[in-house]
């Protein structure tokens, strides 16, 4: 079973572009994220930039709408995620338990969507694009 484990860091979605990470916090995520690459389980990881470097995509009346960032809104943002591949939710749970994270931090955990979990027909579609399967989608 694959799932997403999703850093929400409060305050992040005020941070501006360009934000510097503190060494000693990014060199505790790092022996996290090694053990998790010795246990086998790690599939990938990755830190995003702050939102105010991005923008989203809304469809008003099926038209496109870019707004840039930073989004005054947003209350809660990502801040990177890790995708593990364990036997159960209780074990990625337990994982996400282990994380160095700080009193401002919060991980969610989802479960990655798997070919069979969707229905016969969702999977014929799918099956039509063999390239795309390979990647995931």
């Amino acid at each position: 079973m694959r799932f997403m484990l999703l850093m929400i860091p409060k305050g992040y979605e005020s941070a501006p572009p360009g934000v510097d990470l503190d060494p000693e916090r990014v060199d505790a995520m790092m022996k996290y994220n090694d053990e998790l690459q010795k246990a086998g389980i790690l599939e990938a990881l990755n830190g995003l930039h702050p939102p105010s470097s991005g923008a989203r995509v809304s469809f008003k009346g099926g038209k496109p709408l870019v707004t840039d960032g930073p989004f005054a809104e947003a209350k809660e943002v990502l801040g990177g995620y890790w995708i593990i591949n364990v036997k159960s939710r209780a074990e990625a749970i337990e994982w996400a338990t282990r994380c160095p994270a700080s009193d401002n931090e919060v991980i969610e955990v989802r479960q990655i969507q798997e070919m069979e979990d969707y229905s016969e027909p969702v999977q014929e579609i799918v099956q039509r694009y063999p390239e795309l399967q390979a990647k995931g989608a």
